[in-house]
């Protein structure tokens, strides 16, 4: 009895925190950076349009850009293309 109530209380917390992640990422956005001549595109996913812009925005720049000042050049970059869903 305890082991039935046990999986069945853990089959609920994982039913909840499945929901909750996928319900936290409303809006997913690709997002294509050109920085010093090069270029990568990346997609973002959060509960905002600004902020899956601002997710891919980061993960493009970790790939294009060479330390913390040209980290925060790359950011500050509008994106050449923005499409989000």
């Amino acid at each position: 009895m305890r082991t039935a109530v046990a999986a069945l209380l853990a089959l609920i917390f994982v039913g909840i925190l499945i929901y909750a992640t996928l319900a936290a990422n409303a809006v997913t956005c690709e997002v294509c950076v050109e920085f010093e001549g090069r270029r990568a595109c990346r997609t973002g996913s959060a509960g905002t349009r600004e902020e899956a812009v601002q997710g891919a925005i980061t993960n493009a720049c970790a790939i294009l850009s060479g330390g913390v000042t040209d980290g925060i050049r790359c950011g500050n970059t509008k994106p050449s293309l923005e499409r989000c869903e």
